[in-house]
């Protein structure tokens, strides 16, 4: 299961998401043992997100979901505001970044990265 977004990922996302403020909508489900994993990645690219202008909105861990499938729980979630599009690609791009991108892969055993907009936002087509 993928847990890093994908080459083209990024660059559709580059194309199709306005310029302005986007919420990175992180859901994570730690490996086994993973959690210490994560947090040291967390740690570490906290000073890479504030080199980019971005922001941790809310960090919590997840609960008893109310309405959800199976397998539709979540250990964690983060809401990550970047200034805009470039900054998000610019800090993953980053070679300081990439170093420590092994760490969240080891911690996580699934993950979903959503970038939101505000409502009304969008561009219509």
């Amino acid at each position: 299961m993928a847990v890093d977004p994908s080459g083209a990922d990024l660059a559709c996302m580059l194309d199709e998401v306005p310029d302005g403020p986007i919420v990175m909508l992180n859901l994570l489900r730690f490996a086994p043992d993973g959690r210490s994993s994560y947090e040291e990645y967390s740690r570490r690219a906290g000073p890479l997100l504030q080199r980019y202008g971005g922001e941790v909105l809310y960090a919590g861990d997840g609960t008893t979901p109310l309405v959800a499938e199976a397998g539709q729980d979540w250990d964690a979630v983060l809401l990550v505001r970047y200034p805009d599009r470039e900054a998000f690609s610019r800090m993953v791009a980053d070679p300081e970044y990439q170093e420590i991108t092994g760490l969240r892969a080891r911690g996580l055993a699934e993950a979903v990265l959503q970038p939101t907009l505000p409502w009304g936002s969008r561009r219509e087509s």
